[in-house]
């Protein structure tokens, strides 16, 4: 099934056999720009449709929340009828993305080489913890793992002296976006070249260079003109900063905002003081610099300084909850929260995609599956007979029989 035909992916057909977060969301996201998306799953399915809470079973909120816009099948990778099924979805497809590790890949016969000799057009993705080609290839890793061995996690050591992990699933949300961005390139490749071709995207190296962009500051230089790490980022002052009633974030970040700034707060002076007079001086002293504004923004409540604030055009922003931002005014304005009623779920909210085009949002056109749902409709695309049909499918469902 092909998406509506003036999304950007309508006619590509995706062969997804990930699971988990990272690769998901990758495909998840090429799924909302039209892509006809065919998760492929083991008996039992995606380890997250069990994690969160569920009207039914197999379809916990975190399954939910990466697999909109996708058809399921059900196949025993392990049985030769499966793998001659898939082989055949294979020929008809436009991308491959998988997440399993390569040495089991390859043993399951559906490594890079081996794909791509079969069908010379197709995009193979494979998205790894680490770069196979290094002494950690074939490693397994998780959202946590990659934190801590991108750096990330340090970072919170090198400002407060103690690592942390962001409550988010921050390195496979970020690596997806990365895999993302190369599976699309490939394809617009393919169109001037006619050839497919092989997108490695590991997490590791996706974290590390994320974290770097900033942070390899001076040590960028050979030889370095620094140490590494981007004072600003690192700073214990730079945080939301305490108002009369609550929190705000504010980033006088220009010259002019930073004059600005002092004027509205009363601390003309602050302005001609050479320690805040330019980017380059600000930098230098950025501790002393978030202190003294930290100090004067704990004078006013919230709201008055984001109307102070705002009216000069100075970056700011409230500090929100969740429970915030599902009741942002800006965000109801242009209806990011979507109702949606789910085929066998009943009615859902969900986020809005992160794109539009030609000014509309991008629909749902397929709910989250349930296991196996799509399973007859994509065999038969795939030119199965009704008998080989009900034995592939009767072997998924743990049906032993040849």
């Amino acid at each position: 099934m092909a998406g509506l035909p003036d999304l950007p992916l309508a006619g590509i057909r995706l062969l997804d056999l990930t699971t988990v977060l990272f690769g998901p969301i990758t495909t998840q996201l090429m799924g909302d720009l039209g892509a006809d998306v065919i998760k492929i799953e083991a008996p039992g399915g995606d380890a997250t449709r069990h994690v969160g809470p569920s009207r039914s079973p197999g379809m916990g909120a975190l399954f939910m929340g990466a697999n909109r816009n996708k058809r399921s099948i059900e196949l025993d990778l392990k049985r030769p009828e499966a793998k001659a099924a898939l082989w055949r979805l294979i020929d008809r497809a436009d991308v491959f993305v998988h997440n399993i590790r390569p040495q089991k890949i390859r043993a399951l016969g559906f490594d890079p080489d081996a794909v791509m000799a079969r069908n010379p057009r197709i995009v193979y993705g494979g998205l790894h913890g680490y770069g196979e080609d290094g002494p950690y290839g074939g490693r397994p890793a998780y959202d946590d793992v990659i934190q801590g061995q991108s750096g990330l996690a340090g970072t919170f050591t090198a400002r407060d002296g103690e690592p942390t992990l962001v409550p988010s699933t921050i390195a496979d949300k970020t690596a997806a976006l990365v895999a993302m961005g190369g599976l699309l390139a490939a394809l617009v490749r393919r169109e001037r070249t006619g050839r497919g071709g092989y997108v490695e995207c590991s997490m590791f190296e996706a974290l590390v260079g994320y974290n770097l962009l900033e942070h390899h500051y001076g040590a960028m230089f050979q030889p370095p003109l620094s140490g590494y790490g981007y004072p600003r980022m690192l700073s214990a002052q730079r945080r939301p900063h305490r108002t009369r009633d609550g929190h705000i974030c504010m980033l006088a970040y220009t010259d002019r905002q930073w004059r600005s700034f002092w004027r509205l707060a009363g601390r003309p002076e602050l302005a001609a003081d050479e320690r805040f007079a330019t980017m380059r001086e600000r930098s230098r002293n950025i501790d002393a610099l978030y202190e003294a504004a930290g100090a004067i923004l704990s004078g006013r409540t919230t709201a008055e300084w984001l109307e102070i604030l705002g009216a000069a055009e100075i970056p700011c922003g409230p500090v929100n909850g969740f429970e915030d931002v599902r009741a942002d005014p800006h965000l109801n304005a242009i209806g990011f929260f979507r109702p949606y009623d789910h085929p066998s779920e009943g009615p859902l909210e969900i986020p809005d995609a992160p794109w539009r085009f030609d000014r509309g949002s991008l629909p749902v056109r397929v709910a989250q599956p349930a296991l196996g749902e799509h399973g007859h409709a994509i065999l038969r695309e795939a030119g199965c007979s009704e008998a080989e049909i009900e034995r592939l499918l009767n072997a998924a469902e743990g049906d032993p029989s040849p």
